[in-house]
């Protein structure tokens, strides 16, 4: 199928192709890529979804002709990143929707890029807004819930209800193994919880995936007694 997209007649408008965000998508949904499953910048484009995106190593020898300084990124630990992080979006998020980002998260920032594209909404950092953006990992969730526990105040959850958690299910190993291969500044744990993060370490070294089990069970729980 690679070979069947038509690109007849690009080669001789290549040159009206610009280095801007509208032009770039543009090129690449001529190609035959699919932008609701990439991650652009303006120095590399991310591919969050292999399959779906249709990004073949063909049409990305076709796409770096024309803009042979944009780095495509094939990082699977990233593509796993998305696919926790959809799970939770295609949830919590309303199309059309008015975002509020935080500042300086670049992890978050490829997360929700095509959500622009995928749900139309747009993405803000001051004014109105319709969704808030909690960047909570984790293992943050976790230990709050934990500590919660041990002050025995009950269950204990970050997320409020004009918020979205786009990282919630993603771990600060996997998030952080991607930052390092990518280049970028890593993060640290919000929760220094002493008792809650000794308590992590431990269970961490008997049942390396009790992370995820621990917010399911919470999640139910609390489901079954909201008050």
């Amino acid at each position: 199928m690679d070979l069947m997209f038509n690109i007849s007649g690009l080669t001789s408008q290549e040159d009206k192709f610009t280095s801007s965000k509208k032009d770039v998508l543009k090129y690449l949904k001529i190609i035959g890529v699919d932008t609701r499953f990439i991650s652009y910048t303006p120095e590399k484009i991310y591919i969050n979804n292999l399959r779906f995106s249709k990004f073949s190593r063909t049409r990305e020898t076709t796409f770096n002709r024309q803009y042979p300084e944009i780095k495509v990124v094939r990082n699977k630990l990233f593509q796993k990143i998305c696919a926790k992080s959809s799970k939770v979006l295609a949830d919590e998020i309303m199309p059309n929707s008015h975002i509020l980002m935080p500042k300086d998260n670049f992890m978050v920032e490829l997360l929700l890029e095509p959500y622009t594209r995928k749900y139309g909404v747009k993405l803000v950092y001051d004014g109105q807004y319709d969704l808030k953006v909690n960047p909570i990992i984790l293992d943050d969730e976790v230990n709050n819930i934990f500590e919660a526990i041990f002050k025995a105040e009950g269950l204990n959850f970050s997320k409020r209800d004009d918020e979205i958690c786009p990282l919630i299910n993603v771990s600060l190993d996997w998030i952080n193994s991607f930052l390092k291969m990518d280049g970028q500044k890593l993060i640290d744990s919000e929760n220094h919880n002493e008792l809650a993060v000794s308590f992590s370490e431990f269970l961490e070294d008997v049942a390396p995936q009790y992370k995820e089990n621990v917010l399911n069970a919470a999640k139910y729980v609390k489901s079954k007694n909201p008050q």
